[in-house]
């Protein structure tokens, strides 16, 4: 429980802490960027809700499929909960780039924030896809039992690369709020591409099993 529950615990963690500490560092940038970091935010945070949901039933669904030693069937329920949340993703981004002053209007009537968000919201538009992905990925590898890999590119997209990216960004280059959410961007894209590869890995070896066997 310990070796696979708390690198689990951990990834939630580290995804959960950036978001956090973006929006502290927003928070030193006024109201108005405060205000449409929490909107995006907010907006991102419901789009997310289907392929978390969706990652959670490839855990079980690839898990029960090792259980009863049915290696194909474990590659096709993780293979079709990736295609299921990138599908719906893709959706989202194209919604994020159409109505986004609808979005923003939706919380507030006053014309800077709603600016302001719609920057954000095209930058939350451009990681929709690959959050989907990671997202629904970090679960079909969580019912294989690797709970490691998931975890390690967390903690390298997001506080390594993005995070400091980002920052930089935001109070060096003078981008404001979207130079922190572009080093989010930056992260979630690495990530889902990275977890993407890996569990096409994690398939060709349940694939060479089953020819060996």
């Amino acid at each position: 429980m310990i070796a696979l529950g708390f690198p689990a615990a951990m990834q939630i963690t580290l995804e959960i802490g950036v978001f956090a500490l973006v929006t502290a560092l927003i928070g030193r940038l006024g109201a108005v960027a405060l205000a449409s970091n929490q909107i995006a935010l907010n907006t991102v945070s419901i789009t997310y809700m289907v392929p978390l949901g969706i990652s959670s039933a490839a855990a079980v669904r690839v898990g029960q499929a090792i259980g009863r030693k049915d290696l194909r069937g474990a590659g096709d329920a993780g293979g079709t909960a990736i295609f299921l949340g990138a599908a719906f993703m893709t959706a989202a981004s194209i919604a994020l780039l159409a109505f986004p002053r609808w979005i923003a209007r939706a919380y507030t009537p006053d014309e800077a924030i709603i600016h302001s968000t719609i920057a954000l919201l095209a930058a939350g538009a451009a990681f929709q896809l690959f959050d989907g992905i990671q997202t629904v990925a970090t679960g079909a590898l969580r019912g294989l039992g690797d709970t490691r890999t998931p975890m390690l590119c967390h903690f390298t997209a997001y506080w390594v690369i993005g995070l400091p990216l980002g920052a930089w960004l935001c109070f060096r280059r003078g981008w404001g709020a979207f130079g922190l959410w572009a080093g989010l961007s930056l992260a979630l894209i690495l990530i889902g591409i990275v977890l993407l590869l890996v569990w096409r890995h994690r398939v060709r070896q349940l694939m060479l099993t089953i020819s060996q066997e």
